[in-house]
Order: structure tokens, then sequence, then C-alpha cells
């Protein structure tokens, strides 16, 4: 599990460099998923990449996680903030018969939200990034584990 979890942050830290401002939908997706958090990691003025376990913090399961793409550039997110749900303009659009990437920034560029979730595993990271390009930027970054409760994974 752990290095499943290197070789997907791997990954995802490889997609926001090589593919910035990327859009490739290569899948017509209408998915659903129940996602139970793992752990949380943590980088701020308190915390150095702390990691924090499920059971040690109070923090809801996402019970309706969807995620709807049409080829050549749709993609929609519902569930898993209320910044991806209320924001259709990505930055970063990736779908293919693996992952569902996506990245989005607000208007001011201080603040980004991105997420990776393999299909296969069902596994979701989740990095909510504040005041970036300042020295005092702060990172949660949320790992799941999803089931499909859609019939078309």
């Amino acid at each position: 599990m752990v290095k499943v979890f290197y070789l997907i942050l791997l990954n995802f830290i490889i997609f926001n460099f090589a593919y910035a401002k990327d859009i490739s939908i290569g899948e017509n997706l209408n998915l659903e998923f129940t996602c139970e958090l793992e752990k949380k990691i943590v980088k701020n003025s308190e915390y150095n990449y702390k990691t924090f376990q499920a059971k040690d913090l109070n923090i809801k399961n996402l019970d309706s996680f969807q995620i709807y793409s049409n080829k050549p550039s749709t993609l929609m997110v519902n569930g898993l903030s209320k910044f991806f749900s209320q924001n259709s303009n990505f930055d970063v659009k990736i779908v293919n018969k693996d992952v569902v990437l996506f990245k989005a920034f607000n208007n001011e560029k201080t603040y980004s939200e991105s997420a990776i979730i393999t299909r296969k595993s069902g596994e979701l990271i989740h990095e909510i990034t504040k005041n970036i390009n300042t020295e005092n930027s702060e990172k949660d970054i949320s790992i799941y584990i999803c089931k499909n409760k859609s019939k078309n994974a």
C-alpha cells in the first residue's frame, strides 16, 4: 500500500509539472464513488508534513464523489469539495483508462486544489494548497480509498 501511495504521489507530481494547462479527456465517464479517509498529511505553521490517521481526525468520509467526463474537454466533479463542485474551469484535466487527474486555482492564484484517482485501485489523493507563492504556504493532503458505486468503471 505504501509503495502504491508513493507511486501515485510521484505520478501526481510529474503530471502537475509536466502537463500544466493540459486538457486530455480520453474517456467518457459517469462515475460515483464512496470514499473512506485513510490519512491526512498537513503542512502549515504548526506541522511540517505531519501524518494523521483517519481514526484520529473528526473528518467525514465522502458518501457521494462523482466524476463526469465527456470527450474532448468536459470534466465535472461533485462531492469532493465545494471548490471543485462550483468550478468547472480546471487548469488540468486528464482522464484516461487508468487515472483521472484535475487541478484548479482561484482567480487570484493564491489557492489551488488538485486530485488524482486511480480507477483500478480506487486510491484518491486530494491536495489543497493555500497561500501559494508565500513563505507561509499551507498544504492539506487527504488520502482516500474509494469504492465505485457506478456500473461503468
